[in-house]
């Protein structure tokens, strides 16, 4: 059973084959294909996660031919109103090299939260996965959150992207300073795709016994 995961985040991919290959679930990444790896990457016009999720899902299912998940996914600051959100990735601005993004994003959050204090720092991660056959329909979508509250400065090297600040209160950690292991058993990700893969199941269980979903 092998499943295409349309991402270039190579932080994402690790993550996701890791979950879905204890499901036993095979996932191969775009780069494992230089025509995927050579096509522009979708727009993400979309307004939230799932719409995002969607976009590049039916996109890739399509120009690769075969069933395809993608997930979008980012930080909600209830300070904030939401933000960063859909933009979480683009937060600071686009130009430099993600662990470049990956500071920037960090350094503009936390000046956005300074004097804020930590009982008003609450924040989630989300993240939406969507499934679509290789004709673009969009087959299953699950999505998975991951609480805790923003700290007061970035600890840990382990992740990327905000991990550094989302501080878990029953860890006295953060996401950063989780092992692999321990993030992917508690993360909005890890929660996603670990549906993914028993609605995944369940699809191809249906196809090979001649029913339908």
């Amino acid at each position: 059973m092998e499943i295409l995961f349309a991402s270039a985040n190579r932080h994402k991919f690790r993550e996701v084959h890791r979950i879905m290959a204890d499901c036993g679930i095979q996932v191969v990444g775009l780069s494992d294909s230089d025509d995927l790896a050579a096509l522009p990457a979708p727009v993400e016009e979309g307004r939230t996660f799932a719409e995002n999720a969607r976009i590049k899902a039916v996109y890739y299912a399509r120009a690769a031919g075969r069933f395809c998940v993608a997930d979008d996914s980012g930080l909600e600051v209830d300070a904030l109103g939401g933000t960063p959100g859909v933009r979480s990735a683009r937060y600071a601005g686009e130009g430099g090299t993600p662990a470049e993004r990956d500071k920037a994003n960090n350094t503009r959050l936390l000046s956005a939260l300074k004097g804020v204090p930590a009982e008003r720092r609450r924040a989630r991660f989300v993240c939406v996965m969507c499934l679509s056959d290789p004709g673009g329909r969009v087959v299953a979508e699950t999505r998975g959150t991951f609480g805790g509250r923003i700290a007061e400065s970035p600890a840990g090297d382990n992740g990327f992207g905000y991990d550094p600040l989302l501080f878990l209160p029953d860890q006295g950690r953060t996401s950063a300073q989780l092992s692999p292991e321990e993030k992917n058993a508690r993360s909005h990700r890890g929660e996603a795709a670990r549906a993914m893969a028993v609605r995944i199941k369940a699809l191809m269980e249906g196809q090979s016994g001649g029913g339908g979903t």
